[in-house]
Parts: C-alpha cells; sequence; structure tokens
C-alpha cells in the first residue's frame, strides 16, 4: 500500500468535517467520547482537538497507522479493524460522535458500515461522514446517499447538515485538475 503525503494533496476533510461537527456539538466537548473510523494517523482527532474535544477512540485497517496514531497521544484506546468485514470491535450506543474522514469512497469501505456507525453513537448524538464528488466516486456517492436517506426514512437518524465543498483536495487522478469536490454529512441519531 503506498501512502500519500496528504500535505500534498492539500488535504481539506479533515478540518471541514472537525469544523461542521463543532458547529452542531452543543455538548462538553472535553467530557465527549469521539469515535474516529478509520483514523489513519489522526489527523481528525488533531482538528478535533483544537476545537476543545479531547476523548477519542480510533480503529483503521491499517497497524503502520495506527502506530503512528498511537505516537500523536490523542487517543484513549486504538483498535486493528478492517471495516466491512464483522462489526465494529466497539460497544453499541457509547459515543458522542462517530466520525468517518476519507473512507467513505469506491474500493475502500462498503456502503452499509454506515448502518455500523449509527448503532455506535448515543441517542441525540452526532455521526458525520465525508465522500468525495469526483467522476471515479458518483457511483458509489449516489450509493450512500440512498443508503443514508433510507436510514432516515427508517427514523434512525435525521440530516441536519449536508455540504458540497469544491476545493475538497487536489486531484490525482490523469483525468482530472485542479481540485476534486467532497461532501460532509452531519446526521443527528433519533
Amino acid at each position: 500500500m503506498e501512502l500519500v503525503d496528504v500535505a500534498v494533496l492539500d488535504y481539506r476533510a479533515p478540518s471541514l468535517a472537525a469544523n461542521s461537527i463543532s458547529t452542531h456539538f452543543s455538548g462538553d466537548r472535553e467530557a465527549a467520547v469521539v469515535l474516529d473510523v478509520a483514523c489513519g494517523t489522526g489527523l481528525v482527532a488533531q482538528q478535533m482537538k483544537r476545537h476543545g474535544f479531547g476523548h477519542f477512540v480510533g480503529i483503521d485497517g491499517s497497524q503502520a497507522m495506527l502506530e503512528v496514531a498511537r505516537e500523536s497521544r490523542l487517543y484513549q484506546d486504538l483498535k486493528q479493524c478492517m471495516l466491512g468485514e464483522g462489526q465494529l470491535p466497539v460497544q453499541w450506543g457509547l459515543f458522542d460522535v462517530v466520525v468517518i474522514v476519507g473512507a467513505f469512497s469506491v474500493g475502500q469501505v462498503p456502503v452499509d458500515v454506515v448502518r455500523e456507525l449509527c448503532k455506535s453513537t448515543k441517542p441525540g448524538g452526532y455521526i458525520c461522514m465525508t465522500t468525495r464528488s469526483n467522476h471515479d466516486n458518483l457511483q458509489y456517492k449516489a450509493s450512500l446517499e440512498r443508503e443514508l436517506k433510507q436510514m432516515e426514512e427508517e427514523e434512525l437518524w435525521t440530516c441536519v447538515e449536508y455540504s458540497q465543498v469544491e476545493d475538497w483536495e487536489r486531484a490525482v487522478s490523469e483525468q482530472e485538475h485542479g481540485y476534486i469536490s467532497g461532501a460532509v454529512y452531519i446526521y443527528k441519531k433519533l
């Protein structure tokens, strides 16, 4: 697996997600328990810490990424887990905020993982998700949005924010130039 330097991509998703969560979350941030799914090296936790959040549990499939996250000393607990292969290794209904940034895209995390994110969240808690809106990911994004809407119809949660962001990250494929767009979704569990 090739590790891409996200600074080179001008990767804005972690700060955009943290800003969105911060806008909606009105509880005690220091006491809030945040589940950072596909946490990677801890970019989202770093941004959320700037907004006053202090208690993080991280999950990622990569041991190498988890080692870097561990060295950041931001996480109270880190677990290795391949998303989509069995259920998340966490207690249901425990988390005030569940966040997944950068993993909901084609070839990465199956769309149905979104149900586990919801189950992991306390009633009244928030789930923040992001996905890319570039051409290669449009079919995946449509599937994700169908599942999000279905879960809203099942009264599992309600959408409190959907933001389309033009300058999401620098394009890296030969078919795309400049920046690709992305989306931030925030849901509140009912």
